[in-house]
């Protein structure tokens, strides 16, 4: 027996729009993210169409990039670095990350961390020294790899998110990436 190959890893920038079947798999890595409670925003399952829109979307938005991760071609989760607009001159230093997921079963690679890297290095490239984010305090995985990778907490927000009825906690986090 042939022993099995190692996976395929890979992180990209989306630069153009997606073909259908990279839309599709995106779609079907949202659907999955959400169903297991990570789907930064949703609570319930968007329709396909909804979903395709939504990337569709991100994708046209000039202060928006779009990170995918692959595993063995296939996407299987994603991340946005927001950039602040041009007329916000006093914090073009800083960018945003938000909804940062692998689906559940693309985890246990290390694709969550290789992407946040390669967001930082981009973030880095485009001459922002900060990066912020904010998470629920329910994404126990998220906490654990922001933290390990030298995000900072500087708030909590005790009334952050709602899900079925009840308030959420959340956190708020940065990360100095270079000194100005």
């Amino acid at each position: 027996m042939l022993p099995k190959a190692a996976p395929v890893l890979a992180v990209e920038l989306v630069t153009r729009p997606l073909s259908d079947s990279d839309l599709n798999d995106l779609c079907d890595a949202t659907d999955a993210a959400i169903k297991a409670g990570g789907g930064f925003g949703w609570l319930e399952l968007p329709s396909h169409e909804t979903l395709e829109r939504y990337w569709q979307g991100v994708i046209t938005v000039p202060q928006r990039l779009l990170f995918v991760t692959r595993l063995d071609g296939v996407i299987c989760g994603t991340c946005q670095l927001i950039r602040p607009p041009h007329n916000n001159e006093a914090q073009k230093h800083s960018a945003q990350i938000s909804g940062l997921f692998v689906t559940p079963w693309a985890r246990g690679y290390g694709l969550s961390v290789q992407m946040l890297k390669r967001v930082e290095e981009e973030a880095l490239a485009l001459g922002h020294s900060v990066i912020n984010l904010d998470v629920r305090e329910t994404q126990l995985r998220a906490i654990e790899i922001y933290e390990a990778a030298g995000y900072k907490q500087i708030g909590h927000h005790p009334y952050y998110a709602r899900v079925n009825g009840d308030f959420v906690p959340g956190r708020y986090y940065t990360k100095l990436l270079a000194p100005s």
